[in-house]
């Protein structure tokens, strides 16, 4: 039995307890009825046609605990998961204080004081509560697999885990299709990296998936990494697996292993963000137009993490020093609003082909 129905049970025999004043005999008979209806207790019936009687219709009836995270300091919570791209409360929760920090030197905050602290104090758990109320209904369109077995597998090695005592620089690569509903002819793809020790990520995007243009976007994510790389792990695809991807590791001394066939959990820290950043930032539509690879990658020449790289044992003071000047120029609300105006023109390029619904590919 629900609250409301029991309040209705009282609202129906509130007339007859009120005339029954003074008389015990009838007022035994409605508490006996209620107790059977109800299954509440003798003396809960008459508590509560007492709070019946004493309650100002004029103010709304509130039981419980006091709010303590009232409605600005969840528009400053929301704010800052915006900032940080939407992301789940486990990762927005490490980089609050921060954002909030940067936001204030900035003079981008608009917050008052007292939904400021209670924001900085909020759990973890309550961070991903109320963030998971934010979250949008998302498209359940799911991209397509385009990795085919390569015949040289003998000679990379697998390599399973264990990952947590991973050096920095053992990235985790992967292609991600955008291919749409089907993988027939040419299209773009997405080079994903992830770092598994401190989860730096890079991205690159190329013209379908031959040796080159991955070795090429490889290459390029190897300048931009600020650590130097020790391994690349990708999945058993051809376009890793083959004599020239081999070649490239070894004359730079980089291992090159790879994960057992038809197992994503090998490589779970890449797998997880071709959905949660390539795809979130993308989406699953078919990008068969040569000229929007250089769009993709202004786009992800925007994205990258810091924090754990700065806990680091193996990754030089010289590095963490030039990754904190480079930290200390940053806004996130300025990066988040040009990632935005680097989206409208991969969808600029997207329209200009005729596709319909160009935004709604992206998210």
């Amino acid at each position: 039995m629900t609250m409301e129905t029991k309040k209705d049970i009282f609202k129906t025999h509130l007339a007859a307890w009120l005339d029954a004043k003074g008389d015990k005999k009838k007022r035994g008979e409605i508490i006996r009825h209620i107790r059977f209806v109800a299954g509440m207790h003798p003396k809960s019936v008459s508590r509560a046609f007492k709070r019946i009687q004493m309650r100002d219709p004029g103010i709304q009836e509130r039981r419980g605990r006091n709010t303590v995270y009232t409605p600005d300091v969840i528009a400053a919570l929301k704010e800052v998961w915006e900032v940080g791209s939407e992301s789940c409360g486990e990762n927005l929760h490490p980089v609050i204080p921060e954002y909030v920090a940067i936001l204030q030197r900035d003079c981008l905050w608009t917050h008052g004081q007292e939904a400021t602290e209670k924001l900085l104090r909020m759990s973890p758990a309550t961070v991903k509560r109320r963030a998971g109320a934010f979250v949008r209904i998302r498209s359940m369109a799911r991209g397509r697999s385009t990795t085919k077995p390569g015949s040289i597998h003998a000679l990379i090695p697998v390599r399973a885990g264990p990952w947590h005592e991973a050096p920095a620089g053992t990235m985790q690569i992967d292609t991600v299709a955008h291919c749409g509903g089907s993988t027939a002819g040419d299209y773009a793809y997405t080079v994903n990296a992830t770092d598994v020790a401190t989860l730096w990520g890079s991205r690159r995007a190329q013209w379908n998936k031959g040796q080159e243009a991955t070795v090429s976007g490889m290459t390029a994510m190897n300048a931009d990494m600020p650590f130097p790389m020790v391994e690349w792990h990708p999945d058993s695809g051809s376009e890793f697996v083959n004599w020239h991807c081999k070649g490239w590791c070894e004359r730079r001394g980089q291992k090159l292993t790879r994960s057992r066939p038809n197992r994503k959990n090998d490589n779970c820290f890449v797998e997880e963000r071709n959905g949660h950043i390539v795809r979130k930032w993308v989406g699953y539509a078919r990008y068969d137009m040569p000229e929007i690879v250089g769009a993709l990658n202004e786009l992800y020449d925007t994205l990258t993490p810091y924090q754990r790289v700065l806990t680091r044992e193996d990754v030089s003071d010289d590095i963490k020093m030039k990754l904190r000047e480079t930290h200390e120029t940053l806004n996130p609300l300025l990066m988040k609003r040009e990632i935005d105006r680097k989206l409208n023109r991969v969808s600029a390029v997207y329209i200009h082909h005729g596709r319909p619904n160009a935004l709604s590919a992206f998210r």
